[in-house]
C-alpha cells in the first residue's frame, strides 16, 4: 500500500533550478508542483545548505514536488535518504532526518516530506532570505 504523504519538499542541491546533478535523483521519480515555503532557518553548511526547523517567523524557499506512481515512493525515498545521509552511523548521528512538514503552496497547505539537517548549527553562517540561490553559497 503506498504511503499517503507522497509529496517531497527540497531547498538545496535538489532544486531544479540549483543545477547540481544530484537534481536527478528527484526529477527520475518526482513531478515539480512549483515554487513553495517551509517554516525555517537556512544556514550554510560549506558543502550544502542547512535546513532547520524554528518556531520563529523564517521561511526556507524550496520546490515541491508530487510523486509520478505512488508505487514508487518507498524507492525513490530509499535513493533520496541515502543521498541526504539520513542513516545514523556507528559513533555520529545522521546527516540530515526526513520528516513531515507544511508546505506553503500557492494560497493553502501541504503535507510533504523535507531532509532536515541533523546537527548542530552553531558557527555556521544564516541565510536571511531563506533561499540558497539568493545567498554567496
Amino acid at each position: 500500500m503506498p504511503p499517503a504523504i507522497t509529496h517531497i519538499f527540497v531547498y538545496g542541491t535538489l532544486r531544479s533550478d540549483f543545477r547540481h546533478k544530484a537534481h536527478g535523483y528527484v526529477a527520475r521519480y518526482f513531478s515539480l508542483m512549483g515554487r513553495a515555503f517551509v517554516q525555517g532557518k537556512l544556514y550554510d553548511a560549506i558543502e550544502y545548505p542547512a535546513g532547520v526547523p524554528t518556531a520563529e517567523n523564517h521561511l526556507i524557499t524550496g520546490e515541491l514536488y508530487e510523486i509520478k506512481n505512488a508505487a514508487e515512493f518507498d524507492r525513490a525515498v530509499q535513493v533520496l535518504d541515502e543521498y541526504e545521509g539520513s542513516y545514523d552511523a556507528p559513533g555520529e548521528p545522521a546527516l540530515f532526518r526526513r520528516e513531515l512538514v507544511n508546505v506553503q503552496y500557492n494560497d493553502g497547505e501541504v503535507k510533504a516530506w523535507i531532509y532536515w539537517y541533523n546537527r548542530p548549527v552553531e558557527g555556521k553562517k544564516w541565510i536571511a532570505s531563506g533561499d540558497i540561490l539568493k545567498s554567496d553559497f
